[in-house]
């Protein structure tokens, strides 16, 4: 019953400081408990799968809180290629929203979190295309680098490496990568610099997580041959708590918030079937770790430790921790003495937590200010306080590079608070960002230095280091720099402390149409990082495009303020697309960065430093009507594409569509995923409908052709598969070139599908009523040909539209072609 109370109160905790991911920890004891016997336990599992989302929190979550293993997820990528359904970002921001909601994933269900430099380009047919893009030399090194870093004895894969071709190139290709790094790992040959540094590492044992749907059919199951399949049951119940470990990591995938992955959670006996690879299979098909010592006495000199530290576990004081203190300080100093480096440093910062913790100890560094420029100045509120009966003093507080902040002894008294304000000049020139971002890499692969590859995030931007006495034995406690402050409504707020530039500027408009010869206006936003500053600003641009004036004068007195200057844009006569560069002249300082912020509550804060730029291009495109009506759906930037070339573009609200409201629009478009995600238009679908058979043009992007909202989804039936060309560049063929869709106002031709990116599209249908015209054959290479990407049915008086072309990767990014068809579509009838 005791333990059930506790993990009752560590999972509460775990669950609450999700929520508050940038707070720091401030554990109850029952958490103090699971750290120790977490402390107790000397043994690894590494999960390895493609993309956020892919990993199995069940698993994880056993793992991590039952066995109390050290437990990872190795995602290869970022998720940069996936959909976002909180908001507009795609592409590079989309992989730093998806990197944090993981972190997120892992506080909950107590695994660690690693990447490598892989990027995802979008959905992939086969793993051969996926390892070259994604430079498999480099990649898999970056696995071999994971698993020598993180020493798991037990390695499980989420996918088959020996199905390529059937399903996601990403998926198979992780699975692939992780059989052949099992075998990499231990020869000292093969990636010799992370040899050198981590030293060479053998797992003891490899598996294939087999999906439950083949087991839990009862046919199936019969007839599998269960020889090297390990079986386990991950659905613990605790009764004291009501949560299963099921509803645990129901709230782990739930952090996935940008794909849409909101769990219910499961209750009941939950099995897990892994299937044995590569290794020393052992014969009790229950136990991952069999034949593994994950007690103290896996390391040498570990016994004495074990001896110290097991009876804790026993004779745990949940009303005073602190009892604990001279025995865990006797264990430390035994734990530095450790000749083994691995484990040495893993136990020691978990004893370094637990020592903290059942002290009661607070250590916090808050800045006045969330950000400074490089060599920046700004004010340090160090705040000290111990709460317990045992000795603590603060020796001294330094900087990781040994500058002095505090050198005088201060006793801890207990809970008396210690505080002070000292001036800081930050030593550090580079600026605080993503460092995955900070070089452009290729089609396939981040750069990233050394050091800092698989690191799931950006180092925090200054530390300090408090240099504690307990007793004879000291301890020094890295902590990050934050900054806080306190909302009417939130209270007590949390964000990273960050270096960032002394200015940067932005365009509004991300891609920039030029439908003629005419010019336009651009305005280009300056936005200061510190007070005081002047200088020009310059609007760099491509061959043939002219900007007046050359340059321009501005003057910002207060950090955060902003200036918006005005550049008259002309593009050349001919069609021409590149982009426009502002360049800020400070002095004989340079600046070319926009900083994007990304703020949802699900995740910390975040500010990315992205290049500042806007994509113009100069095309001959006509479009028929002015109003547009978009249903938003997951989230995507089509209105504001539409709003660059002329369009009146009004977002209507799901709850409020009536015939009256909607009937002067001259054509209403309808968001990507809407019918999986908007339940309003399962009872609002019939007047849409009603609307189109009045004259109306209804424009219906890609939907999944699972949890749709409502069956009618078209005037005419209509059958969603997943069929999608991933292509990018894959020919098409037009089937109906005199069809009004691609005449009128602009001739569609094959040129206008050059330039697309990522893909061509996705899940199209693939059956359909006799009322709709496929106006479009496309495939990718050895798949067959399908005409689903774009139909067109005439209904009433109006034209009903669906297509699964990817209109949200391809305006955004200013792919011409994509705009002419698309006005085509929005001026059918009109």
């Amino acid at each position: 019953m005791m333990r059930n109370y506790v993990i009752k109160c560590f999972l509460f905790s775990i669950f609450t400081l999700t929520t508050f991911a940038q707070q720091p920890k401030k554990p109850t004891a029952s958490e103090i408990y699971h750290n120790l016997e977490s402390l107790n336990f000397l043994g690894s599992a590494l999960y390895i799968a493609a993309h956020p989302d892919d990993e199995n929190t069940r698993l994880i979550s056993w793992l991590a809180n039952d066995l109390k293993a050290r437990t990872a997820y190795l995602s290869i990528t970022r998720g940069d290629g996936g959909q976002n359904l909180v908001g507009p970002e795609i592409r590079e921001l989309l992989g730093v929203i998806r990197t944090q909601e993981l972190l997120a994933a892992r506080h909950t269900d107590g695994g660690e979190q690693f990447f490598t430099r892989a990027i995802d380009f979008g959905y992939s047919k086969h793993s051969d295309e996926t390892l070259e893009i994604w430079n498999k030399k480099e990649v898999l090194g970056d696995v071999v680098r994971a698993i020598r870093k993180f020493r798991p004895d037990v390695i499980i894969n989420r996918f088959d490496h020996r199905t390529p071709g059937s399903t996601h190139g990403h998926h198979t290709s992780s699975a692939m990568l992780s059989v052949e790094a099992f075998d990499l790992v231990n020869d000292p040959a093969k990636y010799p610099e992370t040899a050198k540094k981590y030293g060479v590492w053998q797992p003891k044992r490899l598996f294939f997580n087999n999906y439950w749907s083949f087991f839990n059919d009862p046919d199936r199951y019969a007839e599998a041959d269960m020889s090297n399949i390990v079986e386990l049951n991950t659905g613990t119940y605790y009764p004291s708590l009501g949560l299963s470990n099921g509803e645990i990591a129901s709230l782990s995938r739930s952090m996935h918030k940008s794909q849409g992955f909101g769990s219910t959670g499961r209750r009941g006996d939950q099995k897990e079937w892994l299937e044995f690879l590569k290794g020393d299979f052992q014969k009790n098909k229950t136990d991952l770790f069999e034949g593994i010592d994950t007690s103290w006495s896996r390391v040498q000199g570990g016994e004495a430790i074990g001896a110290i530290l097991d009876p804790l576990e026993d004779n745990f004081n949940f009303q005073d921790p602190s009892a604990m203190l001279p025995h865990l300080l006797k264990a430390y100093s035994l734990v530095s003495m450790l000749k083994d480096p691995y484990w040495k440093e893993i136990k020691l910062k978990q004893l370094e937590q637990l020592i903290l913790d059942c002290g009661g100890i607070f250590l916090e560094a808050v800045a006045n200010t969330n950000a400074i420029n490089p060599k920046g100045e700004y004010q340090l509120t160090i705040e000290a306080i111990n709460r317990s009966d045992y000795p603590v003093s603060l020796r001294s507080i330094t900087t990781p590079d040994g500058r002095e902040i505090i050198n005088e002894l201060k006793d801890l008294k207990p809970n008396v608070n210690f505080s002070t304000v000292v001036p800081m000049t930050s030593q550090r020139m580079g600026t605080s960002a993503p460092y995955w971002l900070n070089e452009k890499g290729s089609l396939g692969m981040y750069k990233a230095p050394d050091e800092l590859i698989g690191l799931p995030d950006t180092p925090a931007a200054e530390q300090v280091i408090f240099n504690l006495n307990f007793g004879r034995t000291q301890l020094a406690v890295v902590r990050d720099v934050v900054y806080k402050y306190n909302d009417p409504v939130k209270g007590e707020v949390y964000q990273p402390f960050e270096i960032l530039p002394e200015v940067t500027t932005t365009i509004p408009e991300k891609v920039i149409i030029f439908p003629g010869r005419e010019s336009r206006e651009v305005p280009v936003t300056i936005v200061a990082g510190r007070d005081s500053i002047n200088g020009t600003v310059q609007l760099n641009h491509p061959e043939g495009w002219k900007v007046s004036p050359p340059q321009q004068l501005f003057e910002l007195d207060l950090k955060g303020s902003s200036q918006t200057v005005i550049f008259n844009v002309t593009p050349p006569e001919t069609q021409s697309e590149g982009y426009l560069k502002p360049l800020v002249s400070l002095g004989s300082r340079f600046y070319d960065k926009e900083l994007v912020t990304i703020d949802y509550e699900h995740i910390p804060f975040q500010r990315v430093l992205m290049p500042s730029e806007a994509k113009v291009v100069r095309i001959d495109i006509e479009k028929k009507g002015e109003q547009i009506g978009y249903i938003n759906g997951a989230g995507d930037a089509i209105p504001e594409s539409l709003s660059y070339i002329g369009y009146e573009v009004t977002s209507i609200d799901p709850a409020d569509i009536s015939s009256e409201k909607i009937k002067d629009f001259d054509a209403i478009v309808v968001g990507i995923r809407a019918y999986n995600t908007v339940p309003e238009l399962a009872f609002k679908q019939d007047i849409l409908l009603d609307y189109v058979k009045n004259g109306g043009v209804m424009l219906v992007q890609y939907n999944t052709n699972r949890r749709l909202v409502t069956d009618k989804l078209a005037p005419y039936a209509l059958e969603l598969s997943r069929d999608r060309v991933t292509d990018e560049n894959s020919r098409v063929t037009i089937l109906e070139p005199n069809h009004p869709a691609l005449t009128s106002p602009n001739k569609i031709t094959q040129s206008d599908f050059n330039g697309w990116v990522q893909e061509r599209g996705l899940y199209f249908p693939n059956e359909w009523d006799e009322h709709f015209i496929p106006l479009l054959a496309m495939n990718d290479a050895s798949d067959p040909e399908t005409k689903g990407s774009l139909l067109v049915a005439a209904y009433g008086d109006g034209y009903y539209v669906y297509t699964g072309l990817s209109f949200f990767r391809e305006l955004p990014a200013g792919v011409s072609g994509a705009y002419r068809l698309f006005a085509n579509l929005l001026s059918l009838g009109n």
